[in-house]
């Protein structure tokens, strides 16, 4: 796996990320139902109560087609050595985690903020690999 030992850390990044956001998107799909009554719940007092299924649909959107990008990026990586396209998916899910982190932060859920900062921090490392 030549691939693995030229770009290492950049391929286990994304497999990480893959991973989280492929599984949290079907998550989502496989059970809307649970996945909004929880998210109605946990932002009741926020001014996104009332906007939990668009922004739930959006946040989907945004993990399956980041995962996708990444999927596609690695298999990039692996046959021409370009980043390119893993880029875009590991900015998407930088963004991404940017909108979970302003929903927790107005649902006032600190500990689920904080918790965000070791998914961001792999991201933005990614981000920095994929780039130089």
């Amino acid at each position: 796996m030549k691939f693995l030992s030229d770009h290492p850390t950049e391929v286990l990044i994304l497999l990480f990320l893959i991973v989280t956001f492929l599984q949290s998107g079907i998550d989502k799909l496989t059970d809307w139902k649970g996945n909004i009554d929880f998210i109605k719940d946990h932002f009741k007092n926020s001014p996104f109560k009332n906007s939990v299924p668009l922004l739930l649909a959006i946040i989907l959107v945004i993990e399956v087609v980041a995962s996708l990008l990444m999927v596609f990026g690695v298999y990039q990586l692996y046959t021409s050595g370009t980043k390119e396209i893993a880029l875009l998916g590991v900015e998407l899910s930088a963004i991404t985690l940017i909108f979970l982190l302003i929903g927790q932060r107005l649902a006032k859920d600190y500990a689920g903020a904080m918790s965000l900062a070791v998914y961001f921090i792999i991201t933005l490392w990614g981000v920095f690999l994929l780039n130089s």
